[in-house]
């Protein structure tokens, strides 16, 4: 069965493009330009995957995206977007999105988003076993050690552990409790203050990748962005 994508986009041009680029390679594209339109024709193409520009006429894509998720908790929704702010991100994760896309983009660049939130085994990238790749870094989670070309980095032991963890749950928003239970046994005051310690210190080893971020969804926890 081929992959029903909804595509949301105002700009005729890029529509045109991106629509017909997609089904050339084997996708099936439903396209609506008007974010006030959007709900009645995803009820009607019940779609695989939605793909939602931010910046829409009468409704924008976060408010197409809340009432996607009232109607269906668990389509995949990726927002392309020209705003890079962390406050638009984070509004954007917590309304349900499960991925987003800076413009301007590449085919490629958004076909392995789109397979990325679909999940498809058989096109996920294989971690190899003595490192993980976080952007144009890596991360040596045995070795406690964050490489940046030539230049290493020694993390401490709770550096690496919640960095892997972070990048474990990816996929979602990981619950701050959960992080405290796992990688200090209990949600007290004082493990909280040394997790905000922690989070701030991995935000300074991975500002070399201006594309990865850890967002922090207030009141929940945090996600972890592999741009």
């Amino acid at each position: 069965m081929k992959t029903r994508i909804l595509y949301v986009e105002d700009e005729p041009s890029l529509g045109k493009i991106v629509k017909e680029s997609l089904q050339r390679r084997g996708f099936e594209v439903v396209m609506e330009t008007d974010g006030a339109n959007v709900l009645s024709v995803f009820r009607q193409v019940n779609p695989t995957v939605c793909v939602l520009d931010i910046m829409l006429p009468n409704k924008d894509g976060f408010e197409v995206a809340e009432e996607i998720r009232a109607i269906n908790p668990a389509v995949p929704i990726l927002f392309l977007t020209a705003k890079t702010q962390t406050e638009d991100l984070v509004r954007g994760f917590t309304l349900g999105g499960n991925d987003y896309i800076r413009k301007p983009f590449s085919m490629e660049e958004l076909i392995v988003r789109i397979d990325n939130v679909l999940r498809k085994p058989d096109r996920t990238v294989t971690v190899t076993p003595d490192h993980i790749p976080l952007g144009k870094l890596r991360f040596y989670a045995n070795r406690q050690i964050l490489a940046n070309g030539g230049e290493e980095k020694k993390l401490s032991y709770k550096e690496s552990e919640l960095l892997k963890l972070l990048y474990e749950k990816r996929d979602g928003i990981i619950d701050r409790k959960d992080i405290l239970d796992l990688l200090w046994g209990h949600d007290s005051f004082f493990n909280s203050r040394n997790l905000d310690v922690y989070i701030t210190r991995l935000r300074v080893h991975l500002k070399d990748d201006e594309n990865l971020q850890i967002l922090t969804i207030k009141g929940v926890g945090y996600r972890f962005v592999l741009a």
